[in-house]
């Protein structure tokens, strides 16, 4: 039974589909517990994993290098688990010293029995986690580190450009919902099943929801971005599975149907004006910056058939504007 070395925090393999794991540190800032700090709050990330990539995309877009460190667990594998090798993170948590992420989960709870996964936001003052969820992070840092920012960078100043605003929330959430089961996680669905009934059945609906976005943006109030004029919440949570659907998820994980370079120009467009962009809209290039292709393809090629080789993927892996 083939289990996934590169993203354990959501899914297992069972009677040939790919289930769904929820995260187990779910506490919020600000709280009494966890108040807003400067310097006291460490991201825990890896490049290779979109999930923890959309933390990565939002600390920078937000301008939080001076109020949240980041900090790269670079390696994983059967025996470590999450572990710091220093090939492009660091040899040792600098935080505690730890080799493995596993002692830093068991720093915040030592009879901890889960999944120990990416991303982690830890909090030094007590040194224990607070949030090991992904959507619940980036939600954290959209607006619970506002008061710490300058008045323009502060969602609530923000108006129609805040990355939830109120007129469309309702929208985006039910936008997100379907997104992330089809999509965001389809491709896990697709990647690992274990028979041809399930294959069949997510590979068609991974498609069909392809096909509904590359629809989706071509609704003038779906332009150029998903829900308009700004980038918003559901950029970010669609642009990490994108960027990686043409050099990992088609060649590893079957998803073969079509590409996003050749057989969705919309959603190709999309995805190559976030990547390219260096405006304001990104704070000076946050997609681009925290996309490192090299890293993940072979993080892809490490965890399927192709037991470590990279194939040739597309070249360049993203089109210029």
């Amino acid at each position: 039974m083939m289990v996934s070395k590169l993203i354990p925090r959501y899914t297992v393999v069972a009677n040939g589909q790919w289930n769904h794991m929820h995260s187990q540190f779910r506490h919020t800032i600000p709280s009494e517990r966890f108040p807003v700090e400067k310097g006291r709050y460490v991201l825990y990330i890896n490049y290779v994993c979109p999930w923890a990539h959309r933390t990565t995309i939002v600390h920078a877009l937000k301008g939080l290098e001076d109020v949240i460190d980041v900090v790269e667990v670079d390696a994983r594998d059967a025996s470590h688990g999450w572990f710091f090798s220093g090939r492009s993170g660091p040899k040792r948590d600098p935080v505690s010293g730890a080799r493995c992420l596993k002692e830093i989960y068991l720093k915040a709870d030592p009879s901890y029995n889960g999944r120990i996964t990416i991303p982690l936001l830890w909090d030094q003052h007590h040194g224990t986690a607070v949030n090991n969820e992904s959507a619940d992070i980036i939600r954290m840092l959209f607006d619970a580190f506002d008061p710490l920012l300058p008045p323009e960078r502060r969602e609530v100043n923000k108006g129609v450009a805040a990355f939830r605003p109120p007129h469309i929330r309702k929208e985006m959430d039910s936008f997100l919902s379907w997104v992330f089961d089809t999509v965001n996680n389809g491709v896990y669905k697709v990647g690992f099943a274990t028979s041809q009934a399930s294959y069949d059945e997510h590979v068609s609906k991974l498609f069909q929801s392809l096909d509904r976005l590359e629809e989706h943006l071509s609704q003038p109030k779906h332009y150029p971005y998903l829900f308009g004029q700004h980038i918003t919440e559901a950029d970010v949570r669609l642009y990490t599975t994108l960027v990686r659907f043409d050099v990992a998820y088609y060649p590893f994980f079957k998803c073969n149907l079509k590409m996003i370079r050749s057989d969705y120009p919309r959603l190709h467009a999309w995805l190559r004006r976030l990547y390219w962009s260096d405006g304001p809209e990104t704070n000076g290039g946050a997609f681009r910056t925290t996309t490192h292709f090299d890293l993940i393809k072979e993080g892809y090629a490490a965890v399927t058939a192709s037991r470590g080789v990279v194939p040739m993927c597309p070249t360049p892996p993203i089109m210029p504007l």
